[in-house]
């Protein structure tokens, strides 16, 4: 793989985590407009007290260990169900925001893939204990 192109994708990766992981809490971009069926689902989770809380701290922690290339392998796999999550809901509610989580996972992939020989011991059909 290239270094640029994983670096890159890497750097972008984890800067978007930042933004977005940060606007969770500080509210410094607004709310891009939903369907009422988004805002319903959307509406029920906030209303848990702590479900938004959690994601934009796990997108906040996967931004940094990304940007510093610290964990960066186990940073991509965390954030997977998070993106899966997000973009099913854009796919299935709010198809106006599926362009950006499509070029986020395009990110996600080329850093994930840059990665893949750390994840060769998690495809261990049968594994056994030390």
């Amino acid at each position: 793989m290239n270094k640029k192109l994983h670096t890159s994708a890497r750097l972008l990766l984890g800067l978007g985590f930042i933004i977005f992981g940060l606007n969770g809490f500080l509210q410094f971009m607004p709310n891009p407009p939903m369907t009422p069926e988004a805002g319903a689902l959307l509406g029920a989770f906030a209303k848990t007290g702590y479900f938004f809380p959690m994601i934009k701290i796990i997108e906040l922690i996967v931004g940094a260990l990304l940007l510093a290339n610290l964990f960066a392998p186990l940073a991509a796999v965390l954030i997977t169900p998070i993106l899966v999550g997000i973009t099913t809901i854009h796919l299935f509610l709010n198809p106006a925001g599926l362009p950006m989580m499509i070029f986020l996972h395009i990110l996600h992939g080329i850093v994930a893939f840059g990665y893949k020989n750390y994840y060769n011991g998690l495809s261990t059909k049968k594994a056994e204990l030390n």
